[in-house]
């Protein structure tokens, strides 16, 4: 090797020369980007060429201009409170800025820039310039953001220019701070430079994906966020870009597709290529990019199935930036480092908020964290008026980038404008354990400093910022050591938003998922009308359920998706354990509340027990409707691949009735035993189940005692009747017996047969009644799930 080599190499170093174990040579970005063209090419992986400047090359930069003692000392006067922070950052990086660049790391880094832009077959290759510090990426530290990225850099000049700036980054104010706060020391920090040839991203799209649910720590899922245009915006929090969850577990099955969520994001702006004064700018987006998805589903499902290769060659979560190319619509991966928060939680203890009585939502947006809190706001809306922030207080603003961090650090919640779950302002937040609302719209519009608000991340993957101040109660739940029960203890769930927060609970499965919660409020349109558009009378409602239905050429595909993708959420977080779906239970009142329902429901004097249930399924009032919740099964269990769902028919009032029911279920495709074991329960609510339990045993494969129903029509008492509520008792002896004799029959004939009900929650004797019975599982809210599962343990006990 002659001297220009060894010196080549001494300060530049190809990424296929590289490997994780070289953060110390490269950095954490890297040495990761080396590792996965070294190690994961073959597994189908495919990271744009480039190469990273070396430690040795900084420390050259450093000491040829004299830098070290004087950075040294700026640091020290910082620390002993000479000088501001501001201060000190700009006289740190001015040292860089002004500084020159040795020969021989120039004619390095020249060198290799030029070899790289000779394969790419293009004189001056358009390149990404990313920092890259030795202390970036580690399990127990995140430094994402902290220093600079520079795109579409072209030319010799250009790049040094480029690097030089890198290089001043490492003492932003931000990054200062974060070493202080994290306990590296500045001095010793140093930063590599990864030189990358540019995905056509800024006609294309890109974005960020996680290999783990950012909030609730769930491992079974892929999330990816995705805007046009190249990936800054998104990064940083400038758009609300489209939201993408592919369920894991199901990825190796190329017969189904199990994306369990899309959400269209605005998208409002772009980041494209710009000039060499500015070589990146924003711009619009035309109406019909902020119409459509930026991916396909294969597109998707492709770069799923390589955050899971890259999590199991990485052993842990991953935090992964990915771009599509505009001109062949390659994808490519060009980040990848370890996920710092929920991999670093206690598995099996977690907090709980609930927030009491509330206000009106002032604003909603994705939540971040699952904590609640109360406070008064304080809106800054630009970085120059951060020194106006009062310590304490819930931060408003449009978006952050890393220059608000030291005043994130000092808030009691964070509420922005624009943003997704992979925004600066939500990553950071995550780290900082700050509850956020990100991506309202409207925050700094509708919202004033010195108003007092509740801001609520406790009830799922939407947050609420509720007018005035609300009481919080706060609970640590902790499963570590609940043992199993023989009967099973599941949850009844129904909104899909809050399903993953309760993954944790080492729960049988869910007994009740509620199918009407997810038609109101991710469909909100009357089935019917979308099977009838063109029979609507109402112009404003026809406008409104146009506006919903936009994207879908077929208006009843809608409803068939948005239920479809709602019950798989729920069906992902128990996987592979049962989840049973009760299909649609409204009353006429209740459905004609959604939108264009009140042309298609009957009035009713009594809806309680009126046209509900199982009599609306075979009904030609409602059979269309009923066809496109079957049809949202099949595309359930079928196409994405959940056949851990199992259907519930409700208020069947006689063994016609079933018959009816399975009949038209047949002729949508959903056959009991067919399908992957298509199972198919009853719920036992009227006493004609009961009675005749051992007819019903015939046409079902279980049941699912509904105790609110049954209870009321045993005594006779209306369950919503202020007057008789205390007639209202579960644990009447007519309803206990009600109770034990539909569990012998259930039994002999071989059937499952369970209860959800509050009852086993508010009463430990009830609990002790249904196990003694022979009850197979019990079914309750997650709040109320780990005294319930004691009280059942102490039930199986006592009857051993």
């Amino acid at each position: 090797m002659n001297s220009t080599e060894y010196l080549k190499l001494k300060f530049v170093r190809n990424f296929r020369t590289l490997a994780r174990e070289d953060v110390a040579l490269v950095g954490g970005k890297n040495s990761s980007l080396g590792e996965m063209i070294g190690a994961l090419t073959a597994e189908g992986i495919v990271v744009p060429p480039g190469f990273a400047t070396t430690v040795d090359c900084y420390w050259n930069y450093v000491d040829s201009n004299n830098i070290r003692q004087k950075m040294n000392t700026l640091i020290s006067e910082w620390q002993s409170g000479k000088a501001t922070l501001a201060e000190t950052g700009q006289a740190c990086r001015n040292l860089f800025l002004r500084g020159d660049w040795p020969a021989d790391a120039a004619t390095a880094i020249i060198s290799s820039y030029k070899e790289l832009s000779t394969k790419a077959e293009v004189e001056n290759l358009s390149v990404a310039v990313r920092s890259s510090a030795t202390a970036e990426d580690l399990p127990g530290a995140s430094f994402a953001g902290q220093q600079d990225t520079f795109l579409n850099i072209s030319g010799v000049d250009a790049l040094l220019n480029a690097c030089r700036r890198c290089y001043a980054s490492l003492f932003t104010d931000r990054a200062i701070s974060y070493r202080q706060t994290t306990g590296f020391d500045h001095i010793k920090v140093a930063l590599s430079i990864g030189i990358q040839s540019m995905v056509r991203s800024d006609i294309g799209g890109s974005g960020v994906m996680f290999s783990i649910d950012t909030e609730s720590g769930f491992d079974k899922v892929v999330l990816i966020n995705a805007a046009w245009g190249l990936g800054e915006n998104v990064v940083q929090g400038a758009v609300n870009p489209d939201e993408y969850q592919v369920f894991k577990p199901l990825l190796a099955d190329t017969m189904t597709v199990p994306i369990i969520q899309k959400k269209l994001g605005e998208k409002e702006v772009k980041v494209i290529y710009g000039d060499e004064k500015m070589p990146t700018r924003n711009v619009a987006t035309s109406k019909a990019e902020r119409a459509a998805f930026v991916l396909d589903d294969q597109e998707i499902l492709q770069l799923a199935r390589w955050a899971c290769i890259i999590e199991k060659h990485y052993k842990c979560p991953m935090d992964i930036e990915w771009a599509k190319d505009g001109t062949t619509a390659d994808l490519y991966i060009v980040q990848a480092r370890p996920e710092t928060i929920q991999s670093r939680r206690t598995a099996g203890i977690f907090k709980t908020f609930k927030v009491g009585k509330h206000g009106k939502a002032l604003a909603t947006g994705l939540s971040i964290g699952a904590a609640a809190v109360s406070g008064r706001l304080c809106l800054i809306e630009s970085a120059k008026d951060i020194v106006k922030f009062v310590d304490g207080s819930i931060l408003v603003t449009e978006a952050t980038d890393p220059d608000w961090v030291p005043i994130m650090k000092r808030a009691a919640a964070i509420i922005t404008d624009h943003g997704g779950r992979t925004s600066h302002a939500a990553i950071v937040s995550r780290e900082l354990g700050v509850p956020a609302v990100v991506g309202t719209g409207t925050a700094t519009f509708v919202l004033h400093t010195g108003q007092d608000v509740t801001v609520s991340c406790a009830e799922g993957d939407i947050g609420f910022v509720y007018e005035g101040t609300s009481e919080i109660a706060t609970k640590t739940v902790d499963v570590t050591h609940l043992p199993p029960t023989k009967t099973h203890v599941m949850l009844n769930l129904a909104n899909p938003a809050s399903a993953f927060r309760w993954w944790q609970l080492p729960a049988d499965g869910i007994g009740l998922a509620r199918m009407e919660f997810v038609v109101t409020n991710a469909i909100q349109v009357h089935p019917m009308a979308l099977v009838r558009f063109d029979e609507i009378k109402d112009q404003a409602t026809k406008d409104k359920i146009a506006r919903l239905t936009a994207g879908y050429s077929h208006k009843p595909d809608y409803f068939v998706d948005r239920l479809s993708r709602g019950l798989a959420t729920l069906c992902a977080a128990v996987y592979p354990k049962p989840t049973i779906i009760r299909m649609s239970d409204f009353k006429t009142n209740e459905y004609a509340g959604l939108i264009g329902g009140a042309e298609f429901e009957p009035k009713e004097e009594n809806p309680m027990i009126g046209f509900r249930g199982a009599s609306r399924y075979y009904s030609p009032l409602y059979k269309d409707g009923f066809n496109l919740e079957c049809k949202a099964i099949m595309r359930l269990r079928e196409d994405i691949g959940f056949d851990n769902a199992i259907v519930m028919i409700p208020f069947c009032r006689t063994i016609n009735e079933a018959k009816k029911v399975l009949h038209v279920m047949g002729e949508n495709g959903l056959f009991r035993g067919e399908g992957n074991g298509l199972q198919v329960y009853v719920m036992c609510e009227i006493p004609s189940n009961v009675i005749l339990a051992k007819e019903f045993t015939q046409h079902f494969d279980g049941f699912s005692i509904g105790s609110n129903d049954l209870t009321q029509l045993t005594l006779g008492v209306d369950r919503d009747s202020c007057e008789l509520a205390d007639l209202f008792d579960e644990q009447d002896e007519a309803v206990k017996w009600m109770i034990s004799r539909v569990i012998t029959e259930a039994r002999k004939a071989g059937r499952k047969i369970g209860l959800c009900g509050q009852a086993p929650s508010d009463h430990p004797e009830f609990a002790a009644f249904l196990v003694d019975a022979g009850i197979n599982s019990i079914s309750v809210s997650p709040d109320s799930f780990v005294e319930v599962k004691k009280h059942v343990l102490a039930a199986e006990r006592v009857k051993i």
